[in-house]
């Protein structure tokens, strides 16, 4: 299978690359983050200067500039087309509640600041007890539910700013 890779080059120049073009290329490397790198007959000295993996972003400098490099392989580009974001979770602002249950604890008050991950609050259901966590760093606008409340399957919890 040959794979189709886009390069948006910063944020404006978009490239196109298959395997077998990629295979084709002539670099090397030598150290952890400097290049060498032969294109149509030019010699090219590039640097790795910053690299984010998971989002595959990387600032490249060659001579005295700067290009800053997302990669989007084929998954990434049927994401898009689809519609979806990678990082759809962290833009929601409002939490509701996933299943019918009873809210055992809230662990959180209006106005608090919370970070990715912290534990909101509790929510029971099927005597299971469900810790909801923030899908996002941000602050709490308002909380809807009480302590010892029975809410049902999407019913508001709580709202970020």
């Amino acid at each position: 299978m040959n794979s189709k890779y886009k390069l948006k080059v910063n944020q404006t120049f978009d490239f196109e690359f298959t395997d077998e073009e990629i295979s084709n290329f002539d670099l090397i490397k030598r150290s952890p983050k400097a290049f060498h790198v032969l294109s149509n007959k030019v010699s090219i000295e590039a640097e790795l200067i910053s690299s984010d993996f998971n989002s595959k972003n990387y600032v490249i400098k060659i001579g005295s500039n700067s290009y800053s490099v997302k990669i989007e392989n084929e998954i990434d580009q049927l994401i898009d087309r689809m519609g979806f974001s990678a990082n759809a979770s962290k833009q929601i602002d409002k939490i509701k509640a996933p299943m019918p249950g009873l809210i055992l604890d809230i662990n959180v008050i209006e106005g608090q600041e919370v970070k990715e991950d912290d534990p909101l609050l509790i929510l029971e259901a099927m005597k299971m007890e469900n810790v909801i966590n923030a899908p996002r760093s941000g602050k709490i606008k308002s909380i809807s539910a009480t302590k010892g409340e029975a809410v049902e399957k999407n019913t508001l919890l709580i709202e970020f700013e």
